[in-house]
């Protein structure tokens, strides 16, 4: 889409948003009684309702132009063909290609090999860990080698049957250290080293410390793109370093080897349970038409209400306990991919990109910013997300939640009147209702590929790459240097940070 293209469509956006600035999502359900039943969207166990998002057809026949202008289905294609889509840095972004082949060209098809070979090692090493006397497997890294795997785990592995008890260490705060290992038995610990790089400071850092404190290399393995530099620094061995690959950014890779604390924690039948729930979201998005297209629809209605109705945050609320680590996973997944203020050519974007993703999980959330949502001035568009076979024995427990999940987004959309201003609710807070049949592999693998397609729908309507993330390396380069300031051996440049050391050195 040219620069004037996507320009021109975010002011239809907005003329169509002052046309429905009067209109309420109350008024749009009495005007169209089938608005409920029509706006539903299924793949396979995640099921979706967008009724209460503040468009009616005109400005979603808008929204699904503007998507065919931009060429989302030809840019989806690009995307599982392994095409430079990550214009920065030169290279393809494969992940789709870790859990299935959909890609018809062939460096798509070699990266699907590839893959396929990874996972057979994983299952060796699987298979010999799980009979080795190992218990407890600790997990070393940061951002995309630590989060998604910290959230499946956190979802599955008490209700799968958990096979090695799993432990996430990322942050560089040694009490961090300290909190991992406090109750393990080193003698039947084993670590796992994951940075793509093997350059990460975190990593490198954490990894020193529970080096020393296992005490024993040979319980030492590593994740990485970088074979050389882990042996070198780590002297772990070939046999025990699962790969990375550069065609694959560290948000993206829960799919890859990055995943084997999933295999570890569910078994690899577990593991390949969620890329299989992932494949199908895969083909849904690829074959599946613009209208008819639940991740392009979910991007749609986020450009709309950044675009349209201006909105400049986003909260997701699952109504599931294990989904609480949901919200950190997607605010890096969204973030870090949409958070550019320039286009993939260098040019600076026409107009707002990613709002603000935060959020928490339900009923604990009703009790702490859900008065800010109600009745605050800001209106926070919601993803809110349920799961309708819970499979507990507490009935009571399990109809509560969802009766609550059910509530809230009917309080937020209809709101209630009151002539005392205190009491009154405006409502009219759009939101987007998410379904999962049951919390397994399968359903989260679909639900998360579903929000990395919206992720890159919005990054091909803004024409921003969502597969870098420059805006990290300043911070960290900035720390880096001043690490010799902190020993007292150089000053540092800044006056601030100046005048801050001497204070911390006193």
């Amino acid at each position: 889409m040219e620069r004037t293209s996507i320009t021109s469509a975010v002011k239809q956006l907005r003329a169509h948003a002052a046309r429905l600035d009067t209109t309420t999502i109350g008024d749009l359900l009495k005007q169209d009684p089938s608005r409920a039943g029509r706006h539903w969207l299924r793949v396979g166990p995640l099921q979706a309702n967008f009724a209460r998002q503040r468009y009616d057809d005109t400005a979603l026949e808008a929204l699904f132009s503007m998507a065919e202008t931009a060429g989302v289905a030809e840019q989806l294609r690009a995307l599982f063909d392994g095409e430079p889509l990550n214009r920065t840095e030169a290279r393809p972004a494969l992940h789709t290609a870790l859990r299935g082949d959909l890609g018809s060209a062939p460096v798509a098809r070699e990266a699907s090999q590839q893959a396929r070979a990874a996972r057979a090692q994983m299952r060796a090493m699987v298979e010999r860990m799980s009979g080795s006397g190992i218990t407890d497997v600790v997990s070393v890294g940061i951002g995309g080698s630590d989060l998604g795997p910290r959230l499946v785990v956190d979802a599955l592995a008490g209700s799968s049957g958990q096979r090695l008890r799993v432990h996430f260490l990322s942050n560089v705060d040694p009490a961090a250290a300290d909190a991992a290992t406090a109750a393990l038995d080193p003698a039947r610990t084993a670590v796992l080293l994951v940075s793509k790089s093997f350059g990460t400071e975190e990593t490198l850092l954490n990894g020193r410390i529970l080096q020393r404190w296992l005490g024993d290399d040979s319980r030492l393995f590593a994740i990485t793109a970088n074979a050389e530099r882990a042996e070198a620094a780590f002297a772990i061995p070939r046999e025990r370093i699962l790969p990375m690959w550069d065609w694959v950014g560290g948000r993206y890779s829960m799919w890859s080897a990055v995943g084997f604390p999933i295999a570890l924690a569910l078994g690899m039948d577990g593991f390949e349970a969620l890329l299989a729930g992932a494949a199908e979201m895969d083909a849904h998005v690829l074959q599946a038409p613009v209208r008819e297209n639940l991740a392009v629809r979910h991007a749609l209605t986020a450009v709309w209400n950044r675009n349209g109705l201006g909105l400049s945050t986003h909260a997701v609320i699952p109504y599931a306990e294990r989904l609480r680590l949901l919200p950190n996973y997607l605010q890096q997944l969204v973030m870090e991919s949409l958070g550019k203020s320039a286009r993939s050519d260098g040019r600076p974007v026409a107009g707002d990109t990613v709002p603000v993703w935060w959020g928490g999980v339900g009923t604990d959330t009703q009790h702490s910013f859900f008065q800010a949502l109600h009745q605050g001035t800001q209106v926070v568009p919601m993803d809110f997300i349920g799961v309708v076979d819970t499979g507990s024995a507490e009935a009571e427990n399990a109809r509560a939640l969802l009766a609550n999940l059910l509530a809230q987004a009917e309080a937020l959309a209809n709101g209630q009147a009151d002539d005392d201003l205190h009491r009154s609710y405006p409502g009219n807070r759009p939101s987007t209702m998410l379904l999962l049949d049951r919390l397994d592999a399968r359903s989260l693998g679909a639900l998360v590929a579903m929000y990395e397609h919206s992720v890159f729908v919005q990054g091909v309507l803004w024409e921003i790459n969502p597969f870098d993330q420059f805006g990290v390396e300043l911070g960290k380069r900035l720390a880096k240097g001043l690490m010799p300031a902190l020993k007292g051996e150089a000053e540092a440049e800044d006056p601030v940070t100046r005048e801050l050391l001497a204070r911390i050195r006193r």
